[in-house]
């Protein structure tokens, strides 16, 4: 039976030959200390080369980077290793081979070559810091981790993980240390930067679409980073929390290739080693140069050093480069004495004159470099496959290893080396060495085996009789015979002196076999096959043996079989998996190692008989270890790894003892777990106590959590949209406020109970946290919790409190016990509940656990919200944690047979079990606390004792009390104990005595109770000391006051088990009785005393209650069908019966007399007994459900009877006749009380979500006015009186957690008594009746539907709600263009293509060049100088003063824009990709100049174009930080806090999340759902950096930020009459905590904290858009939609309170004014209007000066630069033509078409100016006085171009209806058309006349473009005439001379507008991605070099070169803004 405890004998770690060469690269390093540091398996090695000593780390769970990502299964049962076994063995045979041999010195053994091996293999899991001592390693696996730790110590400092998912491929340090860059292995190679000493991660972004090999910093550019993998290399900057790459370009300098490896130098240099060999060189982004042939085949690493570059490749060359990359030496490692052909080298690393080589065959090779033809051969290791093999030698201590890589390898354990190699032609399977040690049989796997002789590594004999494989090989003790196991099911048996003669053979399997042992006495045989059976046989014929007896006595030589019985404890009790490979028994110290399918190897005692025995863990393998054996001595365990080819020698200690355990390595012990995943009988352990047993199988899980309630109505509201039409009734004026609760929890938990500094006490019941004055017996509530409170604890220096409670995403509070407000709240880390919390002795941190399956364990910093670490604590409950009073980086956790001693590590925490040894047993441990050091704990077990601990080990056990130590309290001299023996005890320092005792008796409690102490001796929960008294709180539900002098004080007290039901109250006397399932009744006075006056014990539990009419008898319904009547003074019996069988559920009196009773039962019946008689009179029957709720009339005729089938019945009293009552009557008759659920009088009172939750019950005022429900949710509500209609509108209290079962209103309603089911409390409200102003946070107005009434409708309001926002890259086509694109047409062979040297005359010029001077000089770049046009129209408050109102910024498109008043000059910020939608200025001092601006993006997956905001200097436009947001299509509101430090944004998402940011940080604080509707502006209160308010469609919420957390309330409309939500728009603040809101009807909605309480009426006439608060005088801007009238105006001034205002027009001419924005500064008001327009209004002459103008609507189509001067003419659809001049930065001139314009363009004179319209008309203007020269309208569809003949004769109008017209302007302004164009294929986009006015080129939205004739409109088709015509302009997008325009990404997007420069020699295009480009004309060339300029929104819609080629003007599609950029000339 001893089994059933694990061994106390123990492994450690010795060494481990191996190294990690396969898939892996730069894993080697040279660490401070001259060590050497690698991986192997799950280790981390450090290896001193001076010493020959290894040190391990062990902290990882898994292959410390393993197989490309994914998990090897575990080695499939044991088929798998007849076909490949696991893995990669599957490799092609080799030709069978001569054997090589050595013994000391490898000679070359050939290597089978891996072709493309880049393609499945893992790049870094190992990054070495910039000091050289602490190491990060990453691993593969479901949920990895990266672990930083220190090679001196080998202990871990950080822990980072919950970012990958799948391992992590490569890891980086950045060159100060405090930064670490890792890659994931996902499918997004997700890169991370952590802060990794706190865990913290800094920033994310996807990496690539395929794998990442190598990532490192930019040593000399701080923020940078470089990446490479297949086909990429990458430049990433960090800014914020953003990641931003940009794509290396290859261009023509080398070819696209998989860069494997890179190191960055100075001067923005970077080195990277290529596939092919070459090693690419870098500037920026681009690359500049190759180094040819550095290697002739792939470059795995690259290590850079204070010399220079060191590269190693598949090659076998080491090449050493000096700081410039030029060649030093070349070091070929194959021409070595230790080369061999086929070496591949995997890491590089080069200190001084030390080179370390790691290669892809696992050796690690140390070269000096003056001797660099004799590499020192550190370590070598197995490699390719998967190792199977291995033997012991019989007599030294040596082992025999052979693997899938052909090589039988020999180590010595004792000087850790390989003392010889031979290499088989087949991969080996299985070894054995003889008894003398003289031979060893190798197994191979193509089924032959072969015999060498051990000291030279001949060939004895080979023998293939077999054709599958050989899997298990052994030799008789004797020496006589060889058994040999092969996977076709047989074992043969060879004699060796008979040069290996085959002897017998047994066939009794039937599948292959798996494992041989011989007895002692060589006569039998065991095996074990795969299908786990057991066979014996007889040697050497090999006839089994069935009969039992005959095997019974046998003696086994070795136990190596997995099978039997001396093994069953080895597997688990309730799986019949196969997953252990391997065992091997120690006879003389009786334990058994074994290895199995997950890495672990295990010692169990032997023989162990029972499955699922107790035993050691040892993890260090990653996969499966194949095999193990003991030594030949018993002095070490070797075992092997399959997939991780390594062999791990383990040191047996045998019985450990205490001191020994003292010496082991701390990581030993955390390895060393035990038995912790045994699942044997606990029957070794003592039964659990019931009390800690019942508290075990308590479960938190809700079926709906409240936290579901908002998406639960959701879903119903979809389902019932139709139902809700009715008009409901308002929420009654009646509130309540909690005023007391009897209760306490303390039957489930512990040490919940304590006094705050000013001798209050805090503890918890239900969902509620009491703060109670023991001297004037009030209590005070934080009401903050909306489930069970499970635990409490209180900070060491403040009043603050931290409550956990229940939930699905559970939240812990901190809370202040003065203002009774949440300071913070901490969530997203556990789930169902928070079990335990307890303070750091500094304050500052919070630790928490939680009761999720694995018990987790949270460190959090509490004020900012962070969790700083997490780790799983435990498969069992945990009950305690405790945090280090000395060292905030410890705590400890004790529960269910668990005590653990925690430390941090960066974002992890490292666990280590306390260590018992011999002088205790693994008990459960109860409650916990630190002594006087840091390495003194004490714990209370379940069975009375205390324990003492020093640092891990248990040290003492003191015997405390009779049954569990529940709770425990340190002082600074001494702890008091309190256990379930109702004990509370005072020890000394050292629980060495017992100094006193106090026992809780009733004999002992003082006069001024509030109670009465139910039992003796009550089991004790919690205690505490303070004031001179120790605090005890009861399993009972009581508080307890012990004075040190001996009387005990009873504060509180509850019901104790069970649920409590029933509840009565007085008919005249402010008193309740209160019945439960504990067995009690209790008689409770409600008036200012809060006591218990009479408690009585009952036979059963009770679940009702009635006092009689005259208050003096006491009516009690039992659980077992029996009811009772008790006088109501002394609760004595008066009478009872017993009639009914199940539970009685309601008893009620009849009024007046109360002549009968009614008892209401759970068997369906009601009967009535005649009180007077003691007689039952009659039986109601007819119910088909349990009876609920009865009610009489007022009479005492009638009973109204609720069922649980939800039936209201109505019953004739006293005979119980059923009557039928129409629902209208039912509201007539006179009821004497109502506390049915059912009818029509109460509809409204069921929710939404009615399927969910019952109402379980309800109780009307005696006025009949209020009506109060309980229902199963814990909610408390007040409805109006009839409720009638669904979903009625109700005021919701929360304090119960679970159902609340029963509320009653005392006689007079003052009072409503409510009771909780689950939680026992009985909680007292006061009713505060309408009128009583005082507004508390309980009281919330709700209804489960938002009213029906629309927020109001405003054109404006609506399109800025349904706007929907493209991203630039995903814009498409914005004409309607088909066919082929140009770039993808065939070309058509010319006819007469030209001889290459022709006679001809020269090609004309393709273009006539004017205004330019002699020379050409090409364009080289675009500077942007001037933008027209500001976003408006869907945007607000994006506009502000800087430096003192000498500039203003604002916004369009996707640039931010700093404009001059006095001179107009502008600059621009242009880091946004996409539009920017909101703007705001930070207004702190501190923080001077700095904006913040929003923008459109994709999904929130922290990509590129993922929404970002951007925080950025104004003066310099340097951006501060980028935060890319989890806000899916873009950014609409940002607002800084009053400190400037925090930043508040709002999403589009659909759940319009508000997110609060740390912005220099770049963290994000806080997020969360901001409303279901569009949320237009959210903005801080200009004095706080907590509190903020969020305005939107029928919304206003006023929020505060507590931690991480963020708590809303809705805006009360109540206590204004008519008032309705409307949709708010604009927000602004006043002192004195007041809020104002702008409505879309004009109103301004005026509020005290969240309740409005006024409203300003018609403060406009239109929608209120946008509001400003003056911080320096408190005046207010208000701006709105207006028509310009002589007393309103669209810009409001107004007083602080906003009672009077001054109005300013705004002089636009416009109709209607809409005013999008205000900002006032010195005297000056800004105005942003919806016309694009930024308007300057002067406060005291009302003087408007506009500054910026734009157009309104776009898209601008129309563009047309002035022939000589620079000016320019823009046409749009908001129907205006207008005139800007560059030179004076501003609009000159606006004329007003009344139809949408569409193009324009200038006679060559530039007198003239032609415009065409969407309508078909086009109108002629003179320049001069803008009068109408002429107009025609011959066409009915869109004129998209227009075009005077460079003679002045013709206009060519070209329309959407496929043609060109032309007109003879020659015959005066009548117009008529004098021919046409005809055949044009599709409608026309572009149209250029020839310089000589004789030809019409013509581009079509069929991608063709025709020449014509002008003016027949004949179409020309000779193309070498074509090709002879030279232009006047070039505006086409088409034609060969622009082919190379056309880019490659054009699918879904077109270029749509060029513009050839007035040289001829330079082109413009703008497209639909927003892009200008500039090239080289002609650009004839497919894909043509180019640059790019942004800043436009999607779809550039035309272009122009101004005159003299000084400018290039581009219109904007969707920004309607106009661009113009300077071009910058070549120099001469």
């Amino acid at each position: 039976m001893a089994a059933r405890s694990a061994p106390n004998c123990h492994l450690r770690l010795e060494w481990v030959y191996g190294y990690r060469g396969h898939q892996c690269r730069n894993n080697l390093y040279y660490t401070a200390a001259k060590e050497i540091v690698y991986f192997v398996a799950g280790v981390g090695v450090v290896y001193s080369p001076r010493e020959h000593r290894q040190k391990f780390y062990r902290g990882h769970s898994d292959d410390i980077i393993r197989y490309g990502g994914q998990e090897p299964p575990p080695s499939p049962a044991r088929a798998a290793r007849g076909v490949c076994a696991g893995l990669s063995s599957c490799r092609e045979h080799r030709p069978r081979e001569t054997r090589s041999c050595f013994v000391q010195n490898p000679p070359s053994h050939p290597r089978q070559t891996l072709t493309a091996s880049w393609r499945s293999s893992l790049s870094l899991g190992l990054a070495l810091h910039p000091e050289r001592v602490l190491v990060a390693t990453g691993q593969v696996g479901k949920e990895p981790y990266i672990c930083v730790w220190d090679s001196y110590t080998v202990q871990t400092v950080s822990v980072l993980k919950d970012v990958h998912t799948h391992g992590i491929a490569c890891l980086a340090f950045d060159i100060d240390g405090q930064r670490l860059v890792s890659v994931g292995l996902d499918s997004k190679n997700v890169v991370c930067v952590w802060d990794w000493k706190r865990g913290k991660m800094l920033s994310m972004a996807p990496g690539h679409t395929d794998r990442i090999f190598d990532i490192s910093w930019d040593l000399f550019q701080p923020n940078k980073l470089v990446s490479c993998g297949v086909k990429h290399i990458k430049f990433w900057s960090l800014c914020g929390n953003a990641l931003t790459p940009k794509r290396g370009v290859f261009g023509k300098t080398g070819d696209l290739q998989t860069i494997l490896c890179l190191a960055c130098a100075r001067d923005e240099l970077t080195y990277s080693g290529a596939l092919n060999g070459d090693i690419y060189v870098w500037k920026g982004i681009n690359l500049t140069r190759t180094i040819q042939g550095a290697h002739t085949a792939g470059i795995f690493s690259m290590n850079a050093c204070e010399e220079g570059f060191a590269t190693g490749g598949r090659d076998g060359c080491i090449r050493l480069w000096d700081l410039t990359f030029k060649p030093i030496t070349v070091i070929d490692l194959r021409e070595t004495d230790q080369g061999y052909k086929g070496l591949s080298v995997r890491s590089v690393c080069w200190r001084g004159d030390h080179i370390l080589v790691g290669t892809q065959d696992s050796e690690i090779f140390e070269i000096v470099v003056h001797e660099r033809n004799k590499p020192f051969l550190i370590m070598q290791g197995h490699c390719e496959g998967e190792l199977w093999a291995l033997a012991i030698h019989p007599t030294k201590p040596l082992a025999v290893t052979g693997s899938d890589d052909r090589s039988v390898r020999m180590w010595s354990l004792v000087d850790h080396a390989l003392i010889a190699r031979c290499n088989m032609g087949e991969p080996i399977r299985c070894a054995a060495v003889n008894v003398d040690g003289t031979h060893l049989a190798l197994g191979m796997k193509d089924g032959s085996f072969t015999v060498l002789r051990v000291r030279d590594m001949t060939e004895v004999i080979r023998i293939k009789d077999k054709k599958e494989a050989v899997h298990e090989l052994k030799y008789s003790p004797d020496g006589t015979y060889l058994a040999v196991g092969c996977n076709d099911s047989s074992v043969d048996i060879y004699g060796v002196a008979q040069r290996y003669k085959k002897f017998g053979e047994c066939v009794g399997s039937l599948s292959f076999i798996t494992h041989l042992d011989w007895s002692s006495d060589s006569r039998y045989l065991q095996t074990n096959d795969g299908n786990g059976k057991r066979h014996f046989y007889r040697m050497p014929g090999g006839k089994e043996v069935t009969n039992k007896e005959e095997i019974k006595g046998v003696h086994w030589a070795s136990w190596t079989c997995v099978s039997g019985l001396e093994v069953n404890g080895i597997w688990p009790k309730y799986s019949d998996i196969n997953d252990i490979n391997s065992v091997d028994g120690n006879y003389i110290a009786q334990v058994l190692v074994t290895a199995d399918d997950y890495g672990i190897v295990k010692l169990f005692r032997y023989p162990c008989l029972r499955k699922g025995a107790k035993f050691k863990k040892y993890i260090g393998h990653s996969a499966h270890v194949t095999n193990v054996r003991w030594s030949h001595d018993y002095q070490w365990v070797i075992s092997i790894g399959g997939a991780d080819h390594s062999v791990f020698q383990w040191k047996f200690i045998p019985e450990r003892k205490l001191k020994d355990a003292l010496h082991i390595a701390p990581q030993e012990s955390l390895a060393d777990s035990n038995s912790d995943d045994s699942d044997s009988d606990l029957s070794d352990v003592p039964e659990l106590d019931s009390e800690i047993e019942q508290e075990t199988q308590l479960t938190y899980r809700r079926q709906v959590y409240k936290e579901d309630l908002p998406q639960l109505k959701e879903q119903y509201k979809e389902k019932q949209k139709s139902g809700t039409s009715k008009r409901r009734e308002r929420a009654p004026g009646n509130s309540i406020r909690l005023h007391f609760v009897h209760g306490y929890r303390g039957y489930d938990c512990r040490s919940n109970l304590f006094y705050t500094q000013i001798g209050e006490i805090v503890y918890h019941v239900a969902a509620v946290g009491v703060i109670y004055n023991r001297q004037q017996n009030t209590q005070r509530f934080y009401l903050g919790h909306d489930d069970d409170i499970l635990c409490l604890a209180i900070h060491p220096v403040r009043d603050y409190v931290a409550t956990g409670q229940v939930g699905r995403d559970p939240s812990i509070h901190i809370w202040d016990t003065e203002t009774i407000k949440p300071l913070s709240i901490l969530k997203g880390y556990h789930q169902c509940g928070v079990c335990a919390v307890d303070f750091s002795a500094d304050g500052k941190r919070l630790a928490s656990a939680g009761i999720d399956d694995s018990h987790s364990i949270v460190l959090w910093d509490w004020k900012k919200g962070e969790k700083l670490s997490i780790a799983r604590g435990s498969k069992d409950k945990i009950f305690v944690v405790k945090m280090n009073p000395y060292v905030p980086d410890k705590l400890i956790t004790a529960g269910i047979k668990h005590m653990k001693f925690w430390h941090r590590a960066g974002g992890g925490l490292i666990g280590r079990k306390g260590y018992i040894g011999a002088l205790g047993k693994n008990d459960t441990m109860m409650c916990a606390v630190y002594g006087w050091t840091e390495e003194m704990a004490f714990s209370g077990t379940s069975a009375g004792d205390v324990c003492i601990w020093r640092d891990i080990f248990l040290v003492k056990t003191v015997k405390a009390h009779d049954g569990p130590v529940f709770s425990m309290y340190a002082l600074e001299k001494g702890f008091i104990t309190g256990g379930k023996d109702g004990v509370v005890a005072l020890w000394d320092d050292s629980f060495e005595r017992c100094l006193k005792t106090y026992a809780i008796k009733r004999a002992a409690l003082a006069p001024g109770s509030k109670g009465l102490l139910l039992e003796d001796n009550p089991s004790i929960r919690a205690i505490s000391l303070g004031h001179g008294h120790i605090l005890v709180g009861t399993k009972n539900g009581e508080i307890l006051e012990v004075d040190k002098s001996g009387p005990i004080t009873l504060l509180v007290q509850g019901h104790m088990d069970g649920e409590v039901w029933g509840l009565a109250v007085h008919p005249y006397l402010p008193i309740c009785a209160t019945v439960s399932d504990d067995k009690t009744l209790r008689i409770w006075d409600l008036s200012p005393s809060h006591c218990m006056l009479a408690v009585r014990k009952l036979r059963k539990g009770g679940r009702c209650c009635c006092f009689s009419p005259d208050g003096k008898v006491l009516a009690v319904g039992l659980n077992d069908g029996s009811f009772l009547m008790a006088n109501a003074d002394t609760l004595e019996d008066l009478v009872s019966f017993h009639h009914r069988k199940d539970i009685i559920s309601d008893i009620r009196f009849s009024p007046g007399s109360g002549k009968y009773l009614a008892v209401a039962s759970h068997d369906s019946f009601i009967d009535i007994y005649n009180v007077m008689s003691s007689k039952r009179v009659g039986i109601c029957k007819g119910a088909t459900s349990y009876i609920t709720h009865i009610d009489w009339d007022i009479r005492g005729k009638l009973l109204q009877v609720n069922t649980g089938a939800k039936e209201q019945l109505f019953f004739e009293a006293p005979r119980g006749k059923k009557q039928t009552i129409p629902s209208v009557e039912v509201e007539k008759i006179g009821w004497a009380s109502w506390t049915s659920v059912l009818g029509l009088c109460c509809e409204g009172i069921w929710p939404v979500i009615g399927e969910v939750t019952d109402v379980t019950a309800s109780c009307l005022t005696s006025d009949k006015m209020v009506l109060a429900t309980g229902d199963d949710l814990g909610f408390v509500k007040l409805f109006r009186y009839p409720a009638k209609g669904k979903c009625g509108k109700f005021k919701r209290y929360v304090a119960h957690s679970t159902h609340v079962t029963n509320v009653r209103w005392t006689y007079d309603d003052s009072m409503l008594v409510t009771l909780g089911g689950a939680d026992m409390s009985l909680m007292v409200w006061t009713n505060e009746m309408e009128g009583y102003r005082e507004k508390r946070p309980c009281d919330s107005e709700e209804s489960d539907i938002d009213s029906e009434e629309d927020g109001g409708y405003d054109s404006d309001v609506t399109r800025e709600n349904e706007i929907s926002y493209t991203i630039r890259a995903l814009s498409t086509n914005i004409r309607p263009m088909f066919g082929i694109k140009p770039h993808l047409q065939q070309k058509e062979p010319s006819v007469d293509e030209r001889p290459p040297v022709s006679r001809a005359p020269p090609q004309p010029e393709k273009l006539q060049t004017n205004n330019v001077g002699k020379k050409k000089r090409p364009i080289e770049d675009l500077v942007l100088e001037l933008v027209f046009g500001y976003r408006g129209r869907d945007c607000r408050n994006n506009v502000h003063y800087l430096n003192d109102g000498d500039d203003i910024i604002y916004h369009t498109a996707s640039i931010g824009i700093l404009h001059n008043v006095a001179t107009g000059t502008q600059s621009f910020y242009q880091e946004h990709n996409d539009d920017i939608l909101c703007l705001t200025v930070n207004q702190h001092p501190k923080f001077i100049n700095i904006v913040a601006t929003g923008q459109v993006g994709d999904l929130a997956d922290m990509s590129a174009t993922a929404p970002s905001i951007h925080i950025w200097d104004a003066i310099n436009k340097q951006t501060l930080s980028i935060l890319r947001c989890y806000h899916s299509k873009g950014v609409c509101s940002v607002s800084f806090s009053a400190t400037g430090k925090l930043l508040l944004s709002v999403g589009l998402d659909p759940e319009h999340t508000i997110t609060i940011w740390r912005w220099q940080e770049g963290a994000k604080i806080a997020s969360r759902a901001g409303h279901n509707q569009r949320i237009f502006v959210a903005e801080f209160r200009p004095d706080s950096d907590s509190q903020f308010v969020s305005v939107g469609v029928k919304h206003v919420k006023f929020w505060t930020l507590a931690g991480r957390a963020l708590l809303s309330k809705k805006g009360l409309l109540r206590p204004l009459e008519d008032a309705r939500m409307q949709t708010m728009l604009a927000v602004a603040f006043g002192a004195s905590n007041l809020t104002f809101t702008g409505t879309i009807s004009g109103d301004v909605c005026v509020w005290k904290d969240h309740v409005l309480c006024r409203i300003v009426a018609r403060a406009h006439n239109g929608p209120v858009f946008a509001m400003y608060t003056t911080l320096r005088d408190g005046l207010i801007v208000t701006g709105g939609k207006e028509r310009p009238s002589k007393e309103g105006g669209a810009v409001k001034l107004w007083d602080q309170e906003l009672r009077r205002c001054r109005a300013f027009r705004l002089e636009t001419g416009q109709g209607t004014d809409c005013v999008r924005s205000v900002c006032r500064g010195k005297g000056k008001i800004l105005v942003g209007t919806r016309n694009a327009e930024i308007i300057e209004v002067g406060e005291k002459n009302a003087a408007c000066n506009i500054l910026v103008n734009g157009h309104v609507d776009g898209p601008i189509w129309g563009l047309v630069t002035h022939p000589s001067r620079d000016f320019f003419l823009s046409a749009a659809e908001d129907g205006t033509v207008r005139l800007w001049d560059i030179a004076d930065k501003k609009m000159l001139n606006k004329v007003n078409l009344g139809h949408a314009a569409q193009t324009v363009c200038y006679s060559p004179e530039g007198d003239m100016v032609a415009i065409g319209m969407k309508n078909g008309e086009f109108i002629i203007l003179l320049v001069s006085s803008l009068k109408i020269w002429g107009k025609k309208r011959d066409r009915r569809c869109t004129i998209h171009d227009i075009r005077f003949s460079p003679d002045s004769r013709f206009l060519a109008v070209g329309s959407s209806e496929n043609s060109v017209d032309f007109y003879d302007l020659t015959l005066g302004p009548t117009l008529n058309r004098i021919s046409y164009c005809k055949d044009i294929p599709s409608f026309v986009i572009q149209m250029d006349f020839s310089a000589d006015s004789r030809y019409l080129q013509v581009s079509t939205g069929c991608y063709k473009r025709h020449v014509y004739e002008v003016p027949s409109g004949k179409h020309l088709m000779d193309q070498a005439a074509i090709d002879r015509i030279t232009w006047a302009t070039w505006t086409s997008i088409l034609g060969d001379e622009v082919m190379g325009i056309w880019s490659r990404h054009a699918e879904r997007a077109n270029v749509n507008c060029a513009c050839v420069s007035h040289s001829g020699i330079s082109l413009v295009t703008g497209d639909d991605f927003g892009m200008v480009k500039l090239f080289d004309f002609p650009c004839p060339e497919k894909f043509a070099k180019h640059k790019r300029f942004f800043g436009h929104s999607p779809h550039v819609t035309n272009i122009r070169f101004t005159s003299g080629d000084r400018h290039v003007i581009s219109a904007g599609g969707d920004d309607c803004s106009l661009f113009v950029w300077k071009c910058v000339h070549m120099p001469h």
